[in-house]
Order: C-alpha cells, then structure tokens, then sequence
C-alpha cells in the first residue's frame, strides 16, 4: 500500500519563504524552485522523463494561451464573462495528469487546465461562458463533471460519486476542486466529514489563489488550510501550487492512498492568482502592484522552461514549436467562438427532465407565444 507521508518538511528552503502571502519552507512541498533547479523530498519522489518534462511544459504553455484569449474575447463582447486560471496552470495541469484514466474529476469553474487533461475541447468549455449551453462534453467520457458556479458543491457530488465507487467495488477515485474561500462554505465541511466517515477514496484539491474574491487568505482562516484536514481525521499536505512537478508527485500519491483504501486527503496547493477573479472583477480594489510583482517572479511556466534549458531538456526550437501551436490554437479557439450560433431560447425547456411533463410543455408554450409577441408588435 501506499501510505501517506506524516510530514511536508522541505529539503531545501524557498526562496522569500518568510516574505508575507508566503508559508514557512518546513510546511511546503518542493521539487522544483523558483530559479528551475531540481530538488528532492524525502516523502514525494518523482521518475520523470524528459519528453514527459516537454508534455508538461506544453500543457502549461497551450492552456494558459487558452486563457489569455478567452479573456481578449470577454473583453471584446464575445463571451459573458470568463475565469481566469493566469498562474495556476501548474496547480491545474500537475492534478490533472495525475488522475488515472478511470478517476473523476468535480471542478469548480476555473479548471480550464484540468479539462485539458481529460481531453476536453476548450471551444466545449467556451460554449459554456458563452451562454450557448451549459457545457457542451460528456462527463462519463472524459471523467471531468461539468463545471460548478455554486461555491463548495462539487466537493458534496465528489464524495457522493466516490462513496458509490467505493460500494461498487472499483479501484479508482474522485478529485474534487475548490478555491480558498470554498473552505468556509458548509457544503465543503459536510462533504470531508462524510469522506472521512466513510473513508471515501476523494482527494479534495485546495488551490489556495490567496484571495476569496477580494477578501485575502488572512482574514479566512486563522491556521494554514491543509491542517485543517486533521480536524476531519485525514491527512493534509501543502504543495507548492505553482510548482508542476511537486503537484503531480503529491496529488498522485494521495490519488493512490485513495484507490488502496487509505480514505481521503486534503491538498493545499499554495499558488497565486495573478489576473482579475473574473472578468468584472477589478483586483487592483483590493490588492497591491508588488504583491503581483512579487508572486511573477514565481511564474510556473518561466521556472519549468529555465529547468529544462539549464539541463538542455529542450532546444530553441522546441519553445518555438510549442508558441506556434499556442497561436494555431489561439486561433481555432476565436474562430470557433465567433462561429458558435445562437441557441434556440425554447431549448431550455428540452432537457429539465429525461421526458417532457404537461406543465412544462405549457410553460414552454407560454414562453414560446410570448417571445412570438414582440416580433409580431415589430411588424
């Protein structure tokens, strides 16, 4: 069995570990600083490739481009609104691949990087904020449910998902997603309690961006997030969320715990969000310019790509294939927005219930006739 490690100690300090917004290095999770060195921990050893190293480097680089042009297009009147991820795409991707093909992911409605894992077509997940549906991929097909706005929910359908593997007997497990400011909801607390009670095999993957909307991690909780899991009677770690390789070591380990039996596990997945809440939100309200400044010297992309040119892992012309493919897919993404058409309004009436009642028929009647009206009071 794989059995959980009773500590997060650090081999090596962090660079600024003391510097506000920023946990002791003893509590944090480390296998590849901010500079790009390598570095070892004696709980979460990780075997990897340099063509898996590449793969990443790739997922982080596409889905981030992802970002940047979903935002450019809410910014231009094409999307209602959009979530930005902009600096935990290490946090996103390193959970992701490290789910086995049969886990269940439960996200919130931030994990673009995620859904890229699972397979999930960005223009699927466009579609959704764009108001055509809501959410246009199969959740049984990629093992990644459709996106959650009400805040904690999703980690209630986690546990009642792995509680029902657990009673069929299969061997594999959920990952529920949340925000910092999802720890306070009661829908999370009910949800571990259940999952501890059980032994349920979910891990419930924290990304601590830092701020609740606007209001800082600080004013939340008065002890880090990951001990909180003690209360519960399950283990807790603290990762450093902007690190891709520490996140995939751990979130893998306790995946594994979970399958064996071993019950859940709380990550906190310290990490930073350095763009807006979403799109009509205006950090600079609530947060200072340095303390962004100060979090882009952490950047997880920048510190995998100085990793794998210090160790010549990768050329130039690889960085340059991987920005071609952003742009083709930055590309595809805008084009296929644009080119999403309307839906029909009366089709929200078609899938409330496996079949259709009477007194929703009527009510999709007397919606239809009343739409009808206006055109006819235009001519």
């Amino acid at each position: 069995m794989t059995a959980l490690p009773e500590t997060t100690e650090m081999v090596d300090p962090v660079p600024g570990a003391d510097a506000p917004h920023l946990p002791q290095r003893s509590e944090l999770v480390q296998l590849l600083t901010p500079e790009g060195e390598r570095v070892e921990h004696p709980d979460y050893a990780l075997e990897i490739s340099d063509e898996e190293l590449r793969n990443l480097y790739r997922d982080l680089v596409l889905v981030r481009r992802w970002d940047v042009e979903a935002t450019a297009l809410q910014r231009q009147g094409e999307l209602g609104i959009w979530a930005s991820l902009l600096g935990q795409e290490a946090a996103q991707i390193g959970a992701g691949r490290a789910m086995a093909a049969d886990d269940m992911a439960f996200p919130t409605y931030r994990e673009h990087g995620v859904a890229w894992t699972r397979g999930v077509d960005p223009l699927h997940v466009i579609s959704l904020f764009r108001g055509v549906d809501n959410g246009g991929w199969d959740p049984v097909a990629t093992g990644f449910n459709l996106y959650t706005v009400v805040i904690g929910a999703q980690c209630l359908h986690a546990t009642g998902y792995a509680m029902g593997l657990q009673r069929d007997g299969a061997e594999n497990a959920t990952l529920a997603f949340l925000g910092d400011g999802a720890t306070s909801q009661g829908e999370v607390n009910e949800a571990m309690i259940w999952a501890a009670s059980f032994s349920a095999p979910v891990v419930f993957f924290c990304q601590n961006n830092q701020y609740a909307i606007s209001v800082p991690l600080e004013r939340q909780s008065r002890v880090p997030l990951y001990q909180r899991a003690a209360g519960f009677g399950f283990p807790g770690v603290r990762v450093d969320g902007n690190d891709v390789l520490a996140v995939l070591a751990v979130t893998r380990q306790a995946l594994q715990a979970a399958r064996e039996g071993q019950g859940p596990t709380f990550i906190e997945a310290f990490t930073y969000r350095m763009g807006a809440h979403t799109t009509s939100d205006d950090p600079t309200r609530y947060r200072l310019a340095s303390e962004l400044e100060e979090w882009k010297l952490r950047d997880p992309i920048a510190r995998l790509k100085a990793h794998l040119s210090r160790q010549d892992k990768a050329d130039a012309a690889f960085f340059e294939s991987v920005e071609r493919e952003a742009d083709q897919l930055a590309e595809r993404i805008r084009g296929g927005t644009v080119d999403m058409p309307d839906p029909d309004p009366a089709a929200m009436f078609d899938t409330v219930y496996a079949e259709q009642t009477p007194w929703l028929a009527a009510q999709r009647d007397e919606f239809v006739a009343y739409r009808a009206s206006f055109e006819e009071a235009g001519e």
